[in-house]
């Protein structure tokens, strides 16, 4: 990077040698003494073969930023200055040495180019550098800004070992649930997205996702690495894998390869309807863009699908607005907005298989509630292992369906899914109901009742280790562990939190074990005026 500021000339430039525009000049330096006949030398910028640093891009789009130029030369080098004269439809990117400046013309002389969808053209300059009048110091601020990130992203591929086709992507402060195809929604604005793995390592949601070549994985990289999906939270941050191609053996709601729709989803009775020509059902199609996982779907249609869908009720997409093929350098704190997002659905689930010997409405309240606050509980009359659980927001339906989906609860594998309904109906008076429904619009045991709650960065999966809370002084660890066993649990490791006593983590045997635990002690009383809060945890003891 120079030291000194990075500006752009005005679109004049051309025109009038050493012009000056709103406090900033830029002019190419050719190689020559004379420097009148600037303007005509790099409207006719012909390629003499002779190598240089300084490469000639023309035919750009009108609207192209200098991000977007950058883009094209950080596969091959340190991009050290950007010049971009829009009225002119050319640019000028200068490497740090012929060498890198070499490799990516004579990739451009076998590849075409492109911005924007439009073919561009690359070749050596006559200009032997970008040198930039150090005596105004109003810089362009978006060359700037992106040769800044530009520089960081070819320090780190240092250390990394060059760019790759692979991006790993983790999500961070996942506060909402981010699904594959939103992921592939926002990826696929630089490119085409070929396959998409998704996985949890230690509990942390992440991706894999493959591009056809390393300038779209590096456009992509350079936009996106520490945007917000949402306001504040879900924080992309992404690197290059290891792995040079992804293996993708199943099309579903955790893989998917665009490039081969005939994949199997892993799940037999589905793949048989899919044999058969059948719809999948669409409860069946839990989380993101549903009608995306049918069979023979392409990427196309799984993107509008997802651009129809709605945001999570209450939750703001955050306000960078991502246009064209690629979009501006992401350098700032602001979040992508997507033209839609999660298919949070309804409010109302339907759980099934549950055991119909143990479970009550406030079992099923206490453990959905950990996810959402719960309004209405149902257990159905005439099918006791089913029940409705209708939840205040759309996106805390998705989310307890995200984590309780397959759960093992009182010995058995629930399934939760989005329900036709609207809301649960109480019973009318004189219905036998045997106090199988609940409402529960007024508990005060509520996690997020207040906007922003700070509970909602505390979410995390069903593990074996517990958070406790509201811990009153008084209440030693024998007693806490005491009363665990008491009620007929097993207590494998306790902590309490070493700067916070009302804190305090218990380690059960299995999760198994850690989902009864929670639905019996959540509200235990402890002492006159405090009731324990339990919650699950993402750490272990």
């Amino acid at each position: 990077m120079r030291e000194h500021s990075i500006k752009r000339g005005s679109d004049d430039l051309l025109s009038q040698t050493g012009a000056v525009s709103n406090g900033s000049v830029m002019s190419p330096q050719p190689n020559h003494a004379d420097n009148n006949n600037d303007a005509k030398k790099v409207k006719l910028d012909k390629n003499n073969g002779k190598p240089s640093k300084v490469i000639h891009i023309r035919n750009i789009p009108n609207d192209v930023t200098e991000a977007e130029i950058i883009h094209l030369g950080i596969p091959f080098g340190r991009v050290t200055n950007v010049l971009v004269l829009k009225g002119k439809n050319q640019a000028f990117l200068e490497m740090a040495d012929e060498v890198a400046a070499s490799t990516m013309v004579n990739y451009f002389t076998s590849c075409v180019a492109q911005l924007r969808g439009r073919a561009v053209y690359v070749q050596f300059s006559n200009h032997k550098e970008l040198k930039t009048d150090q005596t105004h110091s109003n810089a362009n601020a978006s060359a700037q800004a992106a040769l800044q990130a530009a520089s960081a992203l070819s320090g780190q591929n240092e250390t990394q070992g060059g760019p790759n086709t692979v991006l790993r992507v983790i999500i961070e402060h996942m506060v909402y649930p981010v699904t594959l195809d939103v992921l592939c929604q926002i990826f696929t604005r630089f490119g085409k997205v070929l396959k998409i793995v998704t996985f949890t390592k230690n509990n942390t949601f992440q991706a894999l996702i493959q591009y056809p070549d390393v300038i779209t994985a590096q456009a992509a990289k350079l936009s996106l690495d520490g945007q917000n999906i949402y306001n504040s939270c879900c924080t992309l941050r992404i690197e290059y894998s290891k792995l040079t191609s992804l293996n993708v053996k199943y099309n579903n709601d955790k893989s998917r390869d665009y490039t081969n729709p005939s994949l199997p989803t892993g799940d037999p009775g589905l793949d048989a309807t899919l044999a058969l020509g059948g719809e999948l059902l669409p409860q069946l199609l839990l989380g993101g863009a549903g009608g995306a996982r049918h069979r023979g779907i392409g990427q196309d249609s799984a993107t509008a699908a997802a651009a129809r869908l709605p945001p999570p009720a209450g939750m703001p997409l955050a306000g960078f607005q991502m246009a064209g093929a690629a979009a501006t350098t992401a350098l700032g704190g602001a979040g992508i907005r997507l033209a839609g997002s999660l298919n949070t659905g309804g409010c109302v689930l339907l759980v099934s298989n549950l055991n119909e010997e143990m479970v009550t409405p406030e079992a099923l309240f206490t453990l959905f509630g950990v996810y959402g606050d719960v309004q209405r509980v149902k257990i159905l009359y005439n099918k006791k292992d089913s029940a409705l659980i209708q939840m205040a927001e759309p996106h805390q339906a998705h989310l307890a369906m995200t984590h309780l989906d397959k759960l093992r609860v009182f010995g058995k594998q629930i399934r939760v899914m989005p329900s036709k309904h609207q809301t649960v109906q109480l019973p009318k008076e004189g219905q036998p109901d045997a106090g199988l429904t609940k409402d529960f619009t007024n508990s005060v045991l509520h996690r997020f009742k207040k906007p922003g709650s700070k509970n909602y960065q505390n979410i995390y999966p069903p593990s074996p280790t517990l958070h406790l809370s509201n811990i009153p002084p008084t209440v030693s660890e024998e007693e806490i562990k005491e009363a665990f066993t008491k009620n007929g649990f097993t207590v494998k490791a306790f902590k309490f939190f070493p700067k916070d006593r009302k804190m305090a983590l218990i380690q059960l045997p299995s999760a198994d074990d850690a989902v009864a635990a929670l639905i019996k002690m959540h509200n235990y009383q402890l002492s006159e005026s405090n009731h324990l809060r339990v919650s699950f945890s993402k750490s272990n003891i």
